[in-house]
């Protein structure tokens, strides 16, 4: 299948042309929207949201990544492959954290063009016909050369700020419930959170963090916003203690 991870947002035409070009190149395909509102051109926070969530696809999976503020620069187009999954997108961080937790990954630059290649929109001319043409069986090396990709060595393994506010007002980290006691307080601007396994095990209106179905720390409250009752954004610190 073909995944879209891409800070287009839920409005607009953006999406649908992306699909209308993969549905042209790779018919029969399934496509699948996985995120439309990821942190609008900041790969860094989009970065670890897409490492948590490619995890649940398998091998042979082709992710369209476009969180791409560079676009029309000299930025490079690259092919990423991590434990099977292919990522197609601008090589500005974005596929780093995908990359950095698995065993082996490959790089390639994307030299090919389009006939046609607008300045702007690269996620349609560029990166989409490329994912197409993986997904049905093209070898990366048919689109340029192996490269070592750009390393964001100061961005840790683990990010402790909010990296994606939900539907809900419910406030996603990029910190992996691993890599934090389960015991733990959040310290959050003045607030001080304690963990809890649900929604329902605190009274109405109490924020908690809990580990979220996807394994991340989330920071939620119950039957209400945790991004307006805690005033948070992208990029909000958390420092936990015991």
């Amino acid at each position: 299948m073909i995944a879209l991870f891409t800070d287009f947002g839920l409005a607009g035409p953006y999406t649908g042309q992306i699909q209308a070009v993969l549905h042209q190149t790779a018919p029969g395909v399934p496509v699948i929207s996985l995120f439309a509102d990821a942190p609008t051109g900041q790969p860094k926070p989009s970065a670890y949201l897409l490492a948590a969530y490619a995890g649940w696809f398998p091998a042979g999976t082709v992710f369209v990544g476009v969180v791409d503020p560079g676009v029309g620069s000299e930025r490079r187009a690259i092919i990423v492959e991590a434990d099977g999954r292919f990522f197609v997108g601008p090589d500005n961080g974005l596929f780093e954290i995908a990359r950095r937790r698995v065993d082996t990954s490959r790089v390639w630059q994307i030299g090919w063009r389009p006939a046609a290649l607008s300045a702007s929109f690269h996620g349609r001319d560029l990166f989409a016909p490329v994912a197409a043409r993986l997904a049905t069986g093209e070898l990366p090396s048919l689109f340029g050369g192996p490269i070592e990709p750009l390393h964001w060595l100061e961005w840790p393994d683990d990010l402790p700020e909010i990296v994606y506010i939900d539907h809900y007002g419910n406030a996603l980290s990029g910190l992996r419930g691993a890599s934090v006691a389960a015991d733990a307080a959040l310290l959050i601007g003045e607030h001080r959170i304690r963990p809890a396994r649900t929604f329902s095990a605190v009274p109405e209106g109490a924020p908690f963090w809990y580990i979220n179905s996807n394994g991340l720390v989330e920071i939620a409250v119950n039957r209400g916003r945790a991004d307006r009752t805690l005033a948070l954004g992208i990029g909000s610190p958390i420092v936990a203690v015991a």
